[in-house]
């Protein structure tokens, strides 16, 4: 595993292999979001969620610039898991050119 899972590029393209964790809020999802991540709000991930989680897969935090995303991180480190925080959120995977999606199928923005 040598690949960088800080990188947006990297976690795109082994995105069917890890598990993305969005910790921003319902309507920054509902704007848009990486295809197959799933949405724990921060404040209800400090307050126990993601228990179901898969701890034998490296889990990638992410949000709209990387700050509660690498709270995030550490919580999930503090659970056990392989965890990283995507350098530059949802930005700089939009500012990649990589595709974010809505819950209807159309394309994504970064809210």
């Amino acid at each position: 595993m040598g690949d960088d899972l800080t990188q947006p590029q990297t976690v795109f393209e082994r995105r069917g292999e890890i598990q993305i964790v969005d910790v921003r809020e319902q309507s920054e999802w509902d704007a848009g979001r990486i295809e197959g991540s799933v949405l724990i709000p921060l404040n209800e991930l400090m307050a126990g969620a993601g228990q179901d989680l898969d701890t034998e897969r490296p889990v990638v935090a992410v949000c709209r610039v990387g700050t509660r995303s690498e709270l995030a991180k550490l919580m999930f480190q503090a659970r056990g898991f392989d965890a990283h925080n995507m350098a530059g959120g949802l930005e700089a995977w939009d500012g990649s050119g990589l595709p974010l999606s809505t819950p209807d199928g159309q394309p994504g923005r970064v809210a």
